[in-house]
């Protein structure tokens, strides 16, 4: 089996090129939906989170309201330490348990684990290779303004709270440019899936 990092700048085009790669026969591990099902209201994480953010981010339904919480973690690094200290342990708990269920089934696959903080809490040392989806940073201001309904300040502020682009090239063995269009990153992506699979085979062969 061979794990591969999928990490990206936020609103950079990874969840297109996850589609892309699920179309393709990959096995996607998504950390952003794990993370959205540890915060159902009443679980463990959900009760840390309200207990130390107070029930001020939670809606009528007891829900967290997740746009709150963006803000208030965006603006102040300490407490988006303490959400990550929160839901970073169990989101990677979770990946392992699904890395296992499918090596069990399908020890052959080559599973993806979509991670927008892959680099920056050091999940790209886990896999084995890292693909890096990429656009420039007017592009991706443009496209959050538009997805989150941010002010520029507010997008440009949620950039830099992530890794470097140049910080992540680092590591990234394969890279995507997602400004290009649907085609155009679909072609690219079906061109690292090849390699992915030559790698794949070329790790199943004996010493």
């Amino acid at each position: 089996m061979l794990v591969v990092g999928l990490t990206g700048g936020i609103a950079s085009g990874k969840s297109m090129v996850s589609g892309i790669l699920r179309s393709l026969g990959a096995c996607i591990i998504d950390a952003d939906v794990i993370a959205h099902e540890l915060i159902i209201p009443g679980l463990p994480a959900w009760e840390e989170i309200v207990e130390r953010f107070g029930e001020g981010i939670l809606l009528e339904d007891r829900r967290i309201n997740r746009p709150l919480l963006g803000r208030i973690i965006f603006r102040d690094p300490a407490k988006r330490v303490v959400l990550n200290s929160i839901l970073h342990p169990r989101i990677f708990a979770e990946v392992e348990q699904q890395r296992k269920e499918i090596e069990r089934k399908s020890p052959d696959a080559i599973v993806i684990l979509d991670a927008a903080l892959l680099i920056e809490t050091g999940a790209h040392e886990r896999v084995d290779a890292v693909i890096l989806v990429q656009v420039s940073e007017d592009l991706q201001i443009k496209r959050l303004m538009e997805r989150n309904g941010l002010t520029r300040e507010e997008a440009i502020e949620r950039i830099r709270a992530q890794a470097s682009l140049e910080e992540k090239k680092r590591h990234a063995g394969y890279i995507i440019d997602a400004s290009k269009s649907p085609e155009d990153v679909k072609l690219q992506t079906i061109e690292v899936f090849e390699k992915l699979k030559v790698l794949s085979r070329r790790d199943k062969k004996p010493s």
